[in-house]
């Protein structure tokens, strides 16, 4: 029987806020390791959005000064930009130390050992890891919240197409974010600089309540897009006829509802999970990267805070690490939880408002709007805090 593997921290997830994980145990003197499914880093949905309080973040992990090179800031308050997702990915991966990243590690179960307590992760090579602490940041479809037994998350009656679009000859467009609603459809356009734009177009999906499979060949990505937006202005038309079709996506949206978050059982014994496989939203604010990169710094440095206190070496006995672990893990949901159901909130709203919700539903949706989010920015404002 092959004997397991013995890893400090496993995470589950070579996506953005798993590598952002990773970076921020590293800046903080803990190992880990990131198992990532693919044979590759690779990133779906083209371009990200990141607001002043993701930039805040990326700046303690140390990789917004490099990031900021590559976009310009977008006109409105406070610091907006939209990043290409893979070449964040790319600059989170390229700041850890070699040998962090595992690619074509798939995990199928987790279960933990009855006689150390310790999470004990099964791969799908047949090979197994034991670690002190296992992150799930494996998004919508997590193993690790499986585990956990997280309700999983639901879906918007919206999908989204996005996509970048190149102008060799410089685009007119300025710095600004733009939206062109139309009765089924809405179109967003954001440069990323002079010469590169990303786009959305969010669309309201009219089949059953399991949704059809979406498609995935970018040419028909295209077609069905541009047969969607055909009564809107030239401009918006041209871009999406012109736009680099490996960079095309098609995805359905899906939430993890604010109920759910707010009772969720986040931790159990020394796992947890970050990002998407936490708190998935819909696109509406722009923040569901910039919250993964938030519970990067918020474990990573709740992690380190436990293991910096200085306890008797004699009494350095197993359950008394495992239960410090508990504890900065505690930490982190209870200092996160209240974040998340605020942001999970609004987006939610928002994404009733933009679906066929009906009247009665839609009129409570802005009472509550109105009520709860009359500063519709101040998510914006948020600090993680330090590392």
């Amino acid at each position: 029987m092959e004997v397991a593997e013995e890893i400090e921290i496993a995470i589950v997830g070579g996506g953005i806020c798993g590598l952002a994980t990773a970076l921020a145990l590293h800046r903080k003197g803990l190992r880990s390791v990131v198992l990532e499914r693919s044979e590759s880093l690779r990133a779906t949905g083209a371009g990200i959005t990141i607001r002043t309080n993701g930039w805040r973040a990326l700046d303690e992990l140390g990789v917004a000064s490099k990031l900021r090179q590559t976009a310009m800031p977008l006109q409105g308050g406070g610091e907006t930009r939209c990043l290409k997702r893979m070449g964040l990915i790319t600059a989170l991966a390229e700041s850890l130390p070699r040998g962090t990243i595992r690619l074509g590690c798939q995990a199928l179960s987790v279960r933990l050992d009855s006689s150390t307590s310790s999470p004990s992760l099964h791969l799908q090579n047949g090979s197994s890891i034991k670690a002190k602490v296992l992150i799930g940041c494996d998004g919508t479809n997590s193993v690790v919240a499986d585990f956990l037994d997280l309700k999983p998350s639901k879906l918007f009656s919206l999908s989204e197409v996005r996509g970048f679009t190149m102008y060799p000859s410089g685009h007119n467009f300025g710095n600004q974010f733009v939206q062109v609603k139309g009765d089924k459809c809405t179109v967003g356009r954001i440069p990323i600089h002079n010469k590169l734009v990303y786009w959305f177009v969010t669309q309201k999906v009219m089949y059953g309540r399991g949704g059809l499979e979406v498609p995935k060949d970018p040419e028909l990505i295209r077609q069905l897009t541009l047969e969607a937006i055909k009564d809107f202005p030239s401009e918006m038309i041209d871009m999406i006829s012109k736009s680099d079709a490996e960079s095309l996506s098609n995805t359905r949206l899906r939430y993890r509802s604010p109920w759910d978050i707010l009772i969720g059982n986040f931790r159990k014994g020394s796992v947890t999970v970050a990002g998407d496989a936490m708190h998935t939203m819909g696109p509406f604010l722009g923040q569901g990267g910039s919250a993964g990169i938030e519970d990067s710094i918020v474990i990573a440095r709740c992690l380190a805070q436990k293991s910096a206190e200085n306890y008797d070496k004699k009494s350095r006995a197993r359950h008394i690490m495992m239960m410090k672990v508990e504890e900065a893990l505690d930490k982190y949901v209870k200092e996160r939880r209240m974040r998340l159901v605020l942001l999970s909130t609004q987006t939610y709203l928002s994404g009733l408002l933009q679906q066929d919700s009906g009247l009665i539903v839609k009129s409570v949706c802005i009472i509550l709007m109105t009520a709860l989010f009359s500063d519709m920015t101040r998510h914006t404002r948020y600090d993680c805090g330090c590392l």
